[in-house]
């Protein structure tokens, strides 16, 4: 049914405003010629007014060659309208205004403004900017298999709100498990907060501990969804260097009440957080009371050596929040990530995850927990870290043949992405020339970036694509 707006204080008769209303669309294409035409009788019920009135407004359109009526099936509009250079000229064939150009954004809206206009694919380029691994290597056919057994187990039970806000609790007693054997890491189903990927995390972290104003110390570079999450929330942002050891604590003041980390592999330059530097970390954090945030988004992916444990766990007088994600390692589109935090806290996450959106959705936490608990996950992840492990080694070795001491890459063997530094001021210009679509750095930082750093995507590539790649970067033609 047609939603008419009518105004009833208006000095304007209704018959006038319903067929201004019908006219107006029928001129604008609005409503193409043979659109079937609601009833006099439907139209009177919707809009609570006479029959009559409609019906007028209806006659009035009918004799000015907008609608017709077919005996039997309804009334339609025209196919062929009257006065068509009347119809051109009409005020309403103009393109509508968006009224979006005059509101007058916060500071945090502006610099989303700038940053909405998406990296897309470009026909004929080779694409080496993040983007995830996609979904080409993922057991797809595995996964639809367990989407259509859980909906049959779950049954209706799943189309009503969630039992649980804070996660299906089969799902959190198997990612309890999971990071015990991936990450070391000891922990309760009590402890997991199930929620809308990794940023949803952040997001409830920013809203718990934060007040407009607060300081918080991030790294710079760094994670530039963490950033825009901290600063929706009003906070002060302390950008704090990093370098080869990770984040530089001496520089984290006195006054940040959470710091935000990615200790296994710093992003975006992709070095591991030393024990020296998490012990000095933890210190910080216990002398000034202030949250740790642990964003271990893909530290599932390190090629070599070993890992570097979990900050969370390490020390009990700490609060240390663990943000974990399984869209890196199984596909984007997954929106399911989790928290571990202190049983103490537990609660109040959970509250807040069903103030933010009630909970995720149950039939993706149920085929999760099946996908996980019959070791597919892990399966999937020695196959991936393998071909990631090739891809990367592939990378290196085109950047050495075609760029030797011209190209320098900064971060450890781990990731999907590899952090270089180019000695050369034509990279971007060569790149737009050879179609490559590459990445600078310098929207990781805050304040002036060095320059010629580059984020190379080497996991949703083929070896074959990443060496005609970087042979394109390096060609002068």
């Amino acid at each position: 049914m047609t939603l008419i707006p009518i105004d009833r204080d208006s000095s304007v008769p209704l018959t006038h405003q319903i067929y201004e209303f019908w006219r107006a669309g029928i001129v604008s294409g609005r409503f193409p010629g043979g659109e079937r035409v609601p009833s006099t009788r439907d139209a009177a019920a919707a809009l609570g007014i006479s029959r009559g009135t409609i019906a007028q407004a209806y006659e009035l359109l009918m004799s000015e060659g907008y609608f017709q009526a077919a005996r039997g099936s309804g009334t339609f509009v025209c196919l062929e309208l009257p006065d068509p250079q009347e119809c051109l000229a009409s005020p309403a064939s103009a393109p509508p205004v968006d009224a979006g150009h005059y509101v007058k954004l916060s500071a945090l809206g502006e610099d989303l403004r700038k940053d909405a206009a998406p990296s897309e694919k470009r026909d004929g380029y080779i694409n080496l900017t993040p983007a995830g691994q996609g979904s080409a290597l993922f057991p797809l056919d595995v996964w639809r298999r367990l989407y259509v057994s859980s909906l049959k187990r779950i049954g209706t039970d799943a189309l009503d709100y969630a039992e649980h806000a804070q996660g299906y609790p089969p799902l959190r007693e198997e990612i309890a498990k999971y990071v015990q054997r991936s990450r070391g890491l000891s922990c309760s189903a009590e402890e997991v907060v199930v929620v809308n990927g990794s940023q949803q995390g952040l997001d409830l972290c920013a809203r718990l501990f934060l007040e407009p104003l607060d300081e918080v110390a991030i790294e710079n570079p760094g994670y530039l969804g963490a950033r825009q999450v901290f600063q929706a929330c009003g906070a002060r942002l302390r950008p704090v260097r990093v370098d080869a050891e990770g984040l530089v604590c001496r520089e984290l003041g006195d006054a940040a009440r959470l710091v935000y980390v990615t200790p296994a592999r710093q992003f975006p330059v992709g070095v591991s957080l030393s024990a020296q530097r998490r012990r000095e970390l933890l210190a910080w954090a216990r002398q000034h009371r202030a949250v740790i945030v642990e964003d271990d988004y893909d530290a599932e992916y390190r090629f070599s050596g070993a890992r570097m444990p979990a900050l969370y766990g390490a020390v009990n007088d700490v609060a240390v929040i663990y943000c974990g994600s399984f869209s890196k390692v199984m596909f984007p589109g997954l929106r399911i990530g989790y928290l571990i935090v202190p049983q103490s806290l537990a609660a109040t996450f959970s509250r807040a995850k069903w103030l933010a959106d009630r909970h995720t959705s149950i039939h993706q936490q149920a085929t999760l927990h099946r996908f996980m608990s019959e070791g597919h996950l892990d399966r999937h992840i020695r196959r991936t870290r393998r071909t990631f492990a090739k891809r990367r080694a592939a990378l290196v070795e085109a950047l050495e043949r075609h760029f030797g001491a011209r190209a320098q890459v900064l971060d450890e063997p781990a990731g999907t992405h590899a952090y270089v530094r180019f000695k050369d001021p034509e990279i971007a210009a060569r790149a737009e020339r050879n179609k490559v679509q590459i990445r600078e750095a310098d929207r990781y930082y805050i304040g002036t970036p060095p320059p010629n750093e580059y984020l190379l995507e080497f996991s949703m590539l083929s070896e074959r694509s990443i060496r005609e790649g970087i042979k394109r970067l390096a060609s002068s033609s």
